[in-house]
């Protein structure tokens, strides 16, 4: 089975609270981390795209990465906006969690799946949209390039994670849709919608693409079956 949940937000220093979020984020690593248990198995493989802990270096996050390492499973992790956390994949690997693979221009296979992925970057119709974003977003669109191109056999299935949206505020679909729909992508999963945010969740197949969010309160904290 694969599964999928983003945004956990985990603090090993519990400086950031979430329920400025809602009351529903109230001990919700402790949600997560029990939904987790009782569903996912060690043969499944559970994606996470982006926003996994709220450390600023990579030696404090590693506290919250080996609770993810411990719990059943392997995970795929792509990088999330609030991931500051993350460095080159050479230091993330020599940390020596044993089920955490970091995607980063580049694919990974699971029986007969390929999974790809990238950070993805803010919507281009956005009121605060700079210059500075425009070459964040392109940069972006051009790393999921790179992980596509990286796959040498497809498999029955492409899975591709993303932390934003890849669609804009109107919920019309962007640059990100329209390369994977040139790779022939089947699913997408993003996350990074929180409390009010919902309202621009996009959930349907478009472009023969079936798009899915899987931020964590919008599943309310409970790994979604992807397939």
């Amino acid at each position: 089975m694969i599964y999928g949940i983003g945004d956990l937000h985990l603090d090993y220093s519990k400086k950031k609270p979430m329920d400025i979020f809602g009351e529903n984020w109230l001990d919700h690593e402790e949600k997560i981390f029990e939904n987790w248990k009782s569903k996912i198995k060690s043969e499944d493989l559970v994606l996470m795209p982006g926003d996994i802990s709220w450390a600023l270096k990579l030696e404090d996050a590693y506290n919250d990465l080996k609770k993810i390492d411990e719990l059943p499973g392997k995970k795929i992790i792509t990088k999330g906006n609030h991931d500051y956390w993350w460095e080159s994949k050479k230091k993330m690997n020599s940390l020596g969690l044993e089920t955490i693979f970091f995607l980063q221009n580049d694919s990974y296979k699971y029986e007969n799946i390929t999974v790809v992925g990238t950070r993805g970057w803010k919507a281009k119709d956005s009121e605060d949209f700079t210059e500075h974003d425009e070459k964040m977003y392109n940069r972006e669109v051009n790393r999921l390039k790179l992980s596509l191109d990286s796959i040498e056999n497809r498999g029955d299935k492409i899975i591709s994670m993303l932390h934003y949206p890849p669609f804009n505020l109107d919920s019309s679909p962007n640059e990100f849709v329209n390369l994977m729909r040139e790779y022939d992508v089947d699913i997408c999963i993003y996350g990074h919608l929180h409390s009010e945010g919902h309202k621009y969740v996009v959930e349907d197949i478009i472009e023969n693409i079936e798009f899915l969010c899987v931020s964590s309160d919008y599943i309310d904290f409970n790994p979604f079956k992807i397939y």
